[in-house]
C-alpha cells in the first residue's frame, strides 16, 4: 500500500457502524462475542469520555479500514491502555496497524510514559507484531476474559 493513500484521523460517530460491521466478521472478535450494536455503543461511550479513537482511511475504500482505541489512564490509573486495534482483513499486512500503533503511541505519550495492552495467548501474529514494535510481555492473566484463554500483558515505555 502506498503510504500517501493512507490517512489516520480522529474517529467520528459516522465511522462507528462501518467499523463495527466488519469487526464482527473477524474470527478473533467473534470468539470474544462482539456484536455490532455493542461495539458501536462502546465507541460512542469512549468518545464521550474523551478517549483516543482513531480511524484509518484508504483512498480505494469507502469505509474506514482500521481503527485504534486507547484509554489514556486505563492501565492502573496511571498509564495508557490500548483497548482495541484492528485492521480490515483486506488490508492486513499493508502497514496500517503499524501506522495506527505509532499514532496511538504519540497521542498516549503526551500524558503517559507507558502503553499497556492485552494479547490473547493464541494470537501469535499479534504477539509478533507488538514485539516487533518494542513491546515486551510483562505478565499473564489466565481465564481473564474467556475460560481457557490467557491474556498476555504487553507494555512499552514511551518516554523515560
Amino acid at each position: 500500500m502506498n503510504r500517501e493513500t493512507l490517512t489516520i484521523r480522529p474517529m467520528t460517530p459516522e465511522d462507528f457502524p462501518a467499523l463495527a460491521a466488519w469487526m464482527v466478521t473477524i474470527p478473533l472478535w467473534q470468539r470474544y462475542g462482539l456484536a455490532a450494536d455493542r461495539v458501536t455503543a462502546q465507541f460512542q461511550a469512549a468518545q464521550t469520555r474523551g478517549e483516543i479513537l482513531l480511524s484509518a482511511d484508504h483512498e480505494a475504500a469507502d469505509i474506514p479500514i482500521g481503527f485504534a482505541w486507547c484509554i489514556p489512564t486505563g492501565a492502573f490509573g496511571r498509564s495508557a491502555y490500548l483497548r482495541l486495534i484492528g485492521v480490515h482483513p483486506d488490508y492486513a499486512g499493508d502497514g496500517v496497524g503499524a501506522r495506527l500503533l505509532a499514532r496511538v503511541e504519540a497521542a498516549a505519550g503526551t500524558t503517559s510514559d507507558s502503553l499497556f495492552l492485552l494479547v490473547s495467548d493464541f494470537n501469535q501474529d499479534a504477539q509478533r507484531f507488538y514485539r516487533k514494535h518494542g513491546y515486551q510481555q510483562a505478565g499473564s492473566l489466565a481465564d481473564y476474559v474467556l475460560p481457557g484463554v490467557a491474556e498476555l500483558i504487553f507494555w512499552k515505555r514511551l518516554r523515560p
